[in-house]
């Protein structure tokens, strides 16, 4: 099911990196939490296992703060949204 789940946000990580190229201006506290949010992402892809994720407890609150961003992106950047939700979705399927 990792696997999966992976593949799924690894995909949307790319995804979301495409879109962002092409959109002309994104504040800097924007960029800044999707930074945060990327490397959390990443670092849980490199966990590799959800065994070893549940019991670190993994990295807190990836899916509510992914909700939080694209809520905000939702306003200014509206084609960004879609991808965004999609990852909150993935990381709260995998209990995130």
């Amino acid at each position: 099911m990792l696997n999966d789940n992976a593949s799924n946000l690894k995909d949307h990580l790319k995804s979301l990196h495409a879109n962002l190229e092409q959109t002309e201006h994104v504040d800097d506290e924007l960029q800044e939490l999707l930074r945060q949010l990327d490397g959390d992402i990443k670092a849980l892809l490199d966990k590799g296992a959800e065994e070893e994720l549940e019991e670190e407890g993994g990295p807190y609150g990836l899916a509510e703060r992914t909700q939080e961003i694209t809520a905000r992106f939702a306003v200014e950047h509206p084609t960004l949204e879609p991808t965004l939700r999609e990852l909150g979705r993935i990381l709260q399927n995998m209990g995130i």
